[in-house]
């Protein structure tokens, strides 16, 4: 047949589609029971026709021709029955796939744009487009727009049930459209703080039984509660989506017990708060369950309960891990280049955080129940030590060890904080170079510098990139007078941390003592920008401008800093020096008066007021003034006659003379005193 038909496409090249356009006798089945050759092949013993025996020379035995159809007959290539062609269309017409026998198609039907049902299916496709617009914008921040967008799907969504009701029955109505809208509704009213709205939406929703999952959203009711501070309602409603979700839903479940827990906490129901972070521990332990039952178990004051609890947030799975996996264990450029590659992508960081988040909760922890789990806070810090040596965070016993001797330090116990952090001499690199810190800071705060200098260089030996350790070491250098070498060991802390404020600060120190003034100003500067507010970089860059001799910019930072520290004499004793200086002697006078009120004890201020008394003609309000500094310092015959003096210019001079008459008793050699006396 294929030979037939390749010979009929040579012998005719310009129809494409010779040898189809004739109907041919032999495909009309319903003579078939005419058809000897048929016939006689259905009546064969195996009920088939028989086996092809006639074979066109030159060809393969897959391409005999078939008998039962005549000799010479080409079958055409294609279906028996062609998508589009039937038998009855093939007898008059000729084949014509591509329609250009008879001119072009006839045209599509045009839907109706006026008719009911399309104006109902743009509306609700207007609708969906609203609800995502209202969700972008609530990703975005724009969190009005989301709104406004909420509420416009809002009002289209009520005019589709509408049209619907008039054209079909209420059961033809879009439920999962009418959820949607509702429920995104009072979601962005909840983005938008419009609590008392958002309640009412999903009560809209919650009421209608005809939202078979309307019950869960009371989670997100029992959320807003809980924003709102009204925690009882919030637990009520909480327990109220517990019975909604089936049990096959464990994860959410957990979490709303938690937040039922959280809100037990709110309420000062500790008892209560137990029950439900126990409950979440023992069908899905996590660490912030954790860490609250430790809490709780805390705040009851149970010793034991607050181990178990520890215990508990000690064996919460961490689900990380280890570097094991980020090292190459062989030398192949490919897995080094993958592994290079996942060392710090988003999985790697997220496990990072995950892992800091739990380090700090048992530390936190250990940290609050040590003090009062057992006789004393060492013995209690030896328990949890030993807790977490058998579990799988063992490296933070270490810095348990670490903060025991910091807690011996706050209790000023200098003895045996130096004994615990002497314990970790023959430990690794890490935990050496930490002890070793702490160590030097102590005996650099007692003011043995060889000690601290030891320590020091032992700390900076076993671990180089410890910023404390490299700042301990340059205080040292720093205070034995060589402030060009200790500003290298500053710069370096802070190339391995440039973060490291102390670094920071005391290179600002050491520019000083070298008169770079310059530079002093730039590290000051920036660790402003760092430490906002700190009254200590504010008083540092106030001096330098000072030293500078720009009074304007040193007196704008002192006012800066008196903002954050309003109650400082010495502060408030420069600023009047400052105006002093620059002949404002009403604002003068205003700040030492000030930092008078708050330390009537400085002299040098006192000294101020009685002589711009003086100076002011108040010969009597100077007087108080000079008998607080003769109270301060009565063996200083100076103040005493100053005394003598203000009553004297004021024309009191019975007072005056009664006054010299005491000092001259008192201070008998004084030649100013006689000579007053005398006259």
């Amino acid at each position: 047949m294929m030979q037939n038909v390749h010979l009929a496409t040579e012998a005719d090249e310009d129809d494409l589609y010779s040898g189809y356009n004739d109907y041919n006798p032999t495909f009309d089945t319903e003579n078939l029971e005419n058809d000897a050759a048929f016939q006689q092949a259905v009546r064969t013993s195996h009920g088939r026709r028989p086996p092809m025996t006639a074979k066109i020379p030159g060809t393969s035995a897959s391409r005999h021709v078939a008998t039962a159809f005549g000799d010479g007959v080409a079958r055409p290539m294609t279906a028996v029955h062609a998508a589009g062609y039937t038998k009855a269309s093939m007898r008059g017409s000729l084949f014509d796939p591509l329609g250009q026998a008879k001119g072009p198609a006839p045209p599509l039907e045009m839907k109706n744009q006026d008719s009911p049902e399309e104006k109902i299916r743009q509306l609700e496709k207007k609708v969906n487009e609203l609800v995502e617009e209202s969700c972008i914008a609530n990703s975005s921040g724009d969190l009005k727009l989301a709104l406004e967008k909420a509420k416009e799907a809002g009002r289209k969504e009520r005019v589709l049930v509408r049209q619907r009701e008039q054209i079909a029955t209420p059961e033809s109505i879009n439920l999962d459209l009418t959820y949607t809208v509702l429920f995104n509704l009072a979601s962005q009213y909840a983005a938008n703080e419009m609590y008392a709205e958002a309640l009412n939406t999903y009560q809209v929703i919650v009421k209608n039984k005809m939202f078979s999952n309307g019950g869960r959203l009371k989670v997100n009711m029992g959320n807003i509660y809980l924003k709102q501070r009204n925690y009882s309602k919030a637990i009520k409603f909480y327990r109220m989506a517990l019975d909604q979700i089936p049990s096959v839903h464990k994860e959410m479940r957990i979490k709303i017990m938690q937040n039922i827990g959280v809100a037990f906490i709110k309420t000062g129901q500790y008892i209560d708060a137990i029950s439900s972070f126990e409950h979440t521990m023992s069908m899905s332990p996590n660490l912030k369950a954790g860490f609250n039952l430790v809490l709780c178990c805390f705040a009851v004051g149970d010793s034991e309960q607050m181990k178990k609890a520890f215990q508990k947030l000690i064996a919460v799975p961490l689900e990380v891990d280890y570097d094991d996996k980020y090292i190459s264990p062989n030398d192949d450029p490919h897995t080094n280049l993958l592994i290079e590659a996942i060392k710090n992508d988003s999985l790697r960081q997220m496990e990072r955080e995950r892992k800091s988040m739990a380090e700090e909760y048992i530390m936190t922890a250990a940290k609050l129940i040590a003090p009062v789990i057992e006789t004393s806070f060492a013995v209690g810090y030896d328990w949890c030590v030993e807790v977490v040596k058998a579990s799988q965070y063992v490296e933070l016993a270490n810095d348990l060890e670490i903060n025991k001797a910091t807690t011996y330090l706050k209790q000023k116990d200098f003895n045996q904080a130096v004994e615990t952090l002497k314990t970790f001499e023959k430990k690794d690199s890490r935990v050496k170079s930490a002890a070793a810190t702490n160590l030097s800071f102590l005996y650099y705060l007692e003011n043995e510098l060889a000690q601290a200098t030891d320590y020091a260089d032992l700390a900076v030996n076993s671990d180089r990139y410890n910023p404390a350790a490299l700042t301990n070491k340059g205080n040292t250098i720093f205070a034995s007078g060589d402030y060009e070498k200790a500003a290298e060991f500053y710069k370096e802390a802070l190339r391995n941390d440039s973060s490291c404020t102390e670094a920071l600060y005391n290179l600002g120190l050491s520019y000083k003592k070298l008169n770079r003034i310059d530079e002093a100003l730039d590290c000051f500067l920036k660790l402003h920008a760092i430490l906002r507010n700190n009254a200590q970089v504010l008083h540092q860059i106030a001096n330098i401008y000072e030293v500078m001799e720009d009074p304007n910019q040193a007196i704008e930072w002192l006012m800066q800093l008196i903002s954050v520290v309003p109650t400082d004499p010495c502060v408030l004793s420069k600023l009047g020096k400052l105006y002093d200086n620059e002949g404002d002697k009403s604002q003068a006078f205003h700040y030492y008066y000030e930092s008078y009120r708050h330390f009537p004890s400085n002299i040098e201020v006192i000294e101020w007021l009685g002589a711009y008394y003086i100076d002011t003609q108040f010969c009597e309000k100077a007087i108080e003034y000079f008998e607080r500094a003769a109270l301060i310092l009565p063996t200083q015959v100076k103040w005493q006659l100053m005394i003598a003096s203000c009553y004297r210019r004021s024309g009191n001079y019975q007072k005056a003379l009664d006054k010299y008459k005491v000092i001259h008793r008192k201070f008998p050699e004084n030649v100013e005193c006689k000579l007053f006396h005398g006259m």
